[in-house]
């Protein structure tokens, strides 16, 4: 088990009222799966990622990843995990803008002293370039990049360092249907090849079906769940 939540609460004090983002969410995930998350805005979807991805804290409640109690993690402990263990996919890219693509992507194998020789570092970006078919365009920097060629630069980024959690937040928003399917392939492929466990939030149906465990919200609820 990768991921675990037990009756896991978020939340926010707004004046004198509190949203309850999440209200006693259960959830197991096991490592290699690839899981949707899927539910109407304000069913608690961005919020049940943000905590998963160590970004944000729960109010109650307990979070287990990788065997390792959140709550019992320091702040630097905490920083050590989502660098070693996990990979982010935004809607906003956040791609350095004075970077080209081969150094947005190359990025983190450098900050995480990971990736082993400069050559290897060259295969890994090479590669994942090449999957989300920007190898041509690895000089260029990404204002010169329609938002969709971003996004694959942020999907390659996130993948590079072989993460043993993705978290891609519409990881197709800003894709056409042709692109949006070959990126999928990609994620399927390393969820395959290297056991990555994927946790999206998405409204793309494509990624349901493509998802082998399906988890749907409901003001801050799980209402159910599917599995393949």
């Amino acid at each position: 088990m990768i991921i675990l939540l037990e009756d896991l609460w978020k939340i926010y004090p707004m004046g004198k009222l509190e949203v309850r983002a999440l209200k006693g969410v259960n959830l197991r995930i096991s490592e290699g799966e690839f899981v949707s998350v899927a539910g109407p805005s304000g069913s608690g979807k961005t919020t049940l990622m943000n905590i998963v991805g160590l970004i944000d804290s729960p109010s109650r409640g307990d979070l287990i990843i990788d065997g390792r109690e959140i709550k019992a993690q320091s702040r630097g402990g905490l920083t050590r995990m989502r660098r070693e263990l996990i990979g982010f996919v935004f809607q906003s890219f956040n791609l350095l803008p004075v970077l080209s693509v081969f150094e947005n992507v190359e990025l983190p194998l450098i900050i995480g002293k990971r990736g082993g020789s400069k050559a290897g570092r060259r295969e890994r970006v090479e590669y994942l370039l090449e999957e989300v078919g920007l190898a041509e365009r690895r000089k260029h920097r990404p204002a010169e990049l329609s938002g969709g060629q971003q996004q694959r630069v942020a999907i390659a980024r996130a993948l590079v360092t072989r993460p043993r959690i993705i978290i891609a937040d519409e990881p197709t928003a800003n894709l056409d249907s042709a692109s949006g399917e070959k990126v999928l392939g990609l994620m399927k492929k390393i969820n395959r090849e290297e056991k990555t466990t994927f946790l999206f939030s998405s409204h793309d149906s494509v990624i349901w079906q493509m998802a082998d465990h399906v988890v749907f919200l409901h003001d801050g609820n799980i209402s159910s769940e599917q599995r393949r």
